[in-house]
């Protein structure tokens, strides 16, 4: 998101946070860690009252300092008042956070067909049909969204501990918060991530027999390839550009940025680096203010 002016983050002590994305990508989950996390989840209000919602929370005496609404193609045209409401909000200091849930077509396709429902934009077409139309309905508010979280490849304990990052110790006022994610290139790019970094420039501990099977939580793989060539250097200079950037972010009201680091399996390599970035990161090392999370995709998948 752009352009956004420089306002209190949290006028009235009221927090807003607006959920939405795809049918089948995790709504219903995410709504429910809100719930967990002492938000006030509203799900499927018209957005021509999310206005009055805000304002009678905060008129609530304190009772209501957080209040997530749950958005999705049921409100019929929502996405162009959508717009107008996040814009006014804005404007009034109250900075909704937008976060977008995301996931391919084929996992989409593959979950309504385990729960045997039809998609709500499906109508007498194919069920490819409705994701396709859905997925164009929402692309502006997918581009406008804080976080993006494609859900293609995570558990539902991995959605719960990304939301959880991101949403849960707002009272503690972090300015800004890293997922670290490590992934193998044989599985694929994670589609949510916004700086991709690939470690396939150090020696693969694969091919060294008593290191192929641990992974880069482990001491042994740990010690390995942070010794190599190149592999200090690279965190060094990483983590000056993770501030350049991490800056660049705030000064634009973006407070979550997603770091993928790739390796060939996304066992070894990408595994280590990801611990040893975010553990620098989480002592400071980046300039302080970072909630970090690590995520490991693909380890288990090889």
């Amino acid at each position: 998101m752009t352009g956004r002016a420089e306002i209190p983050a949290h006028p009235g002590g009221i927090e807003v946070a607006i959920v939405s994305g795809l049918s089948g990508a995790g709504r219903s989950t995410a709504a429910k860690v809100l719930e967990d996390l002492g938000w006030f989840v509203v799900d499927n209000l018209p957005p021509e009252l999310i206005e009055t919602m805000v304002d009678l929370g905060a008129r609530s005496s304190g009772q209501v300092t957080r209040i997530a609404v749950v958005m999705d193609v049921r409100s019929r045209a929502f996405t162009t008042d959508l717009g107008d409401v996040i814009k006014e909000l804005d404007a009034r200091g109250h900075r909704p956070r937008v976060l977008f849930l995301d996931a391919s077509d084929a996992v989409l396709i593959r979950r309504f067909e385990a729960n045997r429902r039809s998609h709500p934009l499906q109508g007498d077409g194919r069920l490819s049909d409705g994701i396709r139309a859905e997925r164009e309905l929402l692309a502006p508010l997918h581009d406008q969204a804080d976080l993006v979280v494609d859900t293609s490849n995570r558990s539902v304990h991995q959605l719960r501990a990304a939301i959880e990052s991101a949403f849960g110790d707002t009272s503690a006022d972090v300015g800004h918060s890293v997922t670290v994610v490590s992934f193998g290139y044989k599985h694929g790019l994670p589609p949510d991530a916004d700086l991709v970094v690939d470690m396939r420039f150090l020696p693969n501990p694969h091919w060294i027999p008593e290191l192929r099977e641990h992974d880069g939580r482990e001491e042994v793989v740990r010690d390995y390839v942070l010794s190599q060539e190149g592999a200090e250097e690279f965190l060094e200079r990483y983590l000056e550009l993770l501030r350049l950037v991490g800056a660049g972010y705030r000064r634009e009201g973006k407070r979550y940025l997603t770091v993928a680091v790739g390796c060939t399996g996304g066992k070894h390599r990408s595994v280590a680096i990801a611990e040893e970035l975010a553990r620098r990161m989480e002592r400071g090392e980046d300039g302080g203010g970072v909630r970090v999370t690590v995520s490991h995709r693909d380890v288990g998948r090889e």
